[in-house]
């Protein structure tokens, strides 16, 4: 007799970040709930990461509309399936409409913390808390071997932000990459992996000309997130500021440095060993002293100089070296 399923409702974060942060979730769930089949709720930018799991049925991909419906037309279906648990991680409104047969995971008032620590609390892992896990399928991960073969080492740089005020400038990355790669540098001879959005491919351009066009692995506007978090594993070390792609390259593995200015690294400080986080010479509680609600539209990171990022970048280095 065929096992009963497990239906279970996860309704994503709604940014990259939190996403990879709280993937760890559907790990668990998918290694120990019996039989489960997950349909997951995911905006555009997110939905991309659960591609290559295995047991989901259906990814639903929703769109804040102009109206602000963003769940318009899901929560009939959704209304006629009886879950055997909903885990919801943006803000609870599939919870409070739904009556799963089983559990419903939603947040609480808990005092702030990391995220990830926050979404294990749903499931009150904070003890344990499970650590960021992405699904990647065989073919993706030949698609990244493809793009990243060879034996030169790999730096990668993330040098954009969805807001001007968390991006440290353009020309420090470039300096920062230009002293890498330079002769008798730690990556003399390297390759460099670049990162960004479709709309970033004229601002990261003084970074892609700091190497030869054919030692540059571009992928600023290309490719997608399962294959940039594939080929992640492969690189030596990634620099970048606090986004998406720093969560990826944490989780791929990879020896990270996350740049911080207006943002707390005590709650988005990418999870992992190999992970070292540099600030500017203000702390947050400063910065927010000059824009109370951080949206202002001036370039907090200006005060970490190329030097700070450089000696972070070689001693990670030297603390993630291969042991002979």
């Amino acid at each position: 007799m065929a096992a009963k399923s497990f239906p279970v409702l996860f309704v994503a974060p709604e940014s990259v970040s939190e996403a990879v942060l709280a993937s760890g979730l559907l790990k668990k769930l998918h290694d120990e709930a019996p039989n489960p089949r997950f349909t997951i709720i995911a905006n555009r930018s997110v939905a991309p990461l659960y591609a290559d799991m295995p047991k989901v049925e259906r990814v639903i991909v929703t769109e804040r509309k102009a109206s602000g419906r963003r769940w318009f037309g899901v929560m009939g279906p959704m209304r006629a399936q009886r879950w055997a648990l909903v885990v919801d991680m943006p803000s609870g409104v599939i919870t409070g409409r739904l009556r799963p047969k089983g559990k419903a995971l939603r947040r609480g008032q808990d005092e702030p913390a990391h995220k990830l620590i926050e979404a294990a609390r749903l499931m009150r892992l904070e003890d344990d808390p499970p650590a960021p896990y992405l699904f990647v399928s065989d073919e993706t991960e030949a698609k990244a071997a493809r793009l990243t073969a060879g034996d030169a080492p790999i730096l990668a740089i993330a040098p954009t932000a969805e807001w001007v005020g968390k991006a440290w400038p353009i020309e420090r990355f470039a300096e920062v990459t230009r002293r890498l790669l330079g002769p008798g540098a730690p990556f003399a001879g390297g390759r460099l992996m670049v990162f960004g959005e479709r709309g970033d491919v004229h601002e990261v351009e003084p970074v892609k000309s700091t190497a030869p066009r054919d030692l540059v692995i571009d992928f600023v506007g290309k490719g997608d997130l399962l294959t940039a978090f594939s080929a992640l594993k492969r690189v030596r070390l990634f620099i970048g500021n606090d986004n998406g792609f720093a969560q990826l390259a944490a989780a791929a593995g990879a020896p990270t440095l996350a740049l911080f200015g207006p943002s707390d690294d005590r709650i988005w400080r990418p999870w992992g060993e190999s992970v070292r986080v540099v600030r500017g010479a203000r702390t947050l509680e400063e910065l927010r002293r000059v824009d109370s609600t951080l949206s202002a539209q001036v370039r907090h990171m200006i005060d970490l100089s190329a030097d700070s990022v450089l000696s972070a970048a070689v001693n990670l280095l030297e603390e993630t070296a291969p042991v002979a």
